[in-house]
């Protein structure tokens, strides 16, 4: 079973990736630059323009049908076509892990409001569901991104660890501080499908 290209919530719309929003997101990236450079890791020249973005948008396409990746751009239910965030689940790994990683970014313009919690717990909910069946979903973020942390915990997100110099973000190594979710009715002694 495939996971679900399209989730709800009250107030947002999430849509699987694929090359028909591509302006919409090469215009959130424009839109939120600033506001992105301190987390994100530093892109090539040309990496948001749309042609890059309608490519990359293929590959993420072919990863959710391929269930390897499930990659959602968020919206707002009112504007279904103007791109608001992101949240991908990267990496799936099946076998004994049954794992993926988790990464997301909203709009500079949107944050506080809840919109980010709202998408996570519905893409978190896609994961955890029988179409996808993940037993744990990780996520790393920087330390003094107090915002992003604070979206992890109201999920219940555990901390698990800190990793020394993790990721090359904004000239330099930066370390992060390790969450995961896990199934919340996955009994220990279920093996993987």
């Amino acid at each position: 079973m495939a996971a679900s290209t399209t989730l709800y919530t009250d107030r947002l719309l999430l849509r699987a990736a694929g090359p028909a929003l591509a302006e919409a997101l090469a215009d959130f990236h424009l839109r939120n630059a600033a506001h992105l450079a301190p987390w994100d890791p530093p892109s090539p020249p040309g990496f948001f323009d749309t042609e890059a973005v309608r490519e990359r948008l293929a590959l993420a396409g072919q990863a959710f049908e391929q269930g390897s990746g499930y990659r959602y751009l968020i919206c707002l239910r009112e504007a279904p076509d103007r791109v608001i965030g992101q949240c991908n689940f990267s990496q799936v790994s099946r076998g004994p892990f049954q794992n993926t990683i988790l990464g997301y970014s909203l709009d500079a313009q949107l944050q506080g409001q809840g919109l980010m919690a709202e998408g996570l717990r519905a893409g978190c909910a896609e994961m955890f569901s029988e179409r996808v069946r993940l037993h744990r979903i990780q996520a790393g973020v920087r330390p003094e991104n107090a915002r992003s942390r604070a979206t992890l915990l109201r999920l219940g997100f555990a901390l698990e660890g800190h990793s020394k110099r993790y990721l090359f973000i904004n000239g330099a190594w930066r370390d992060h501080d390790l969450f995961a979710l896990l199934h919340p009715s996955w009994p220990d002694d279920q093996p993987p499908a």
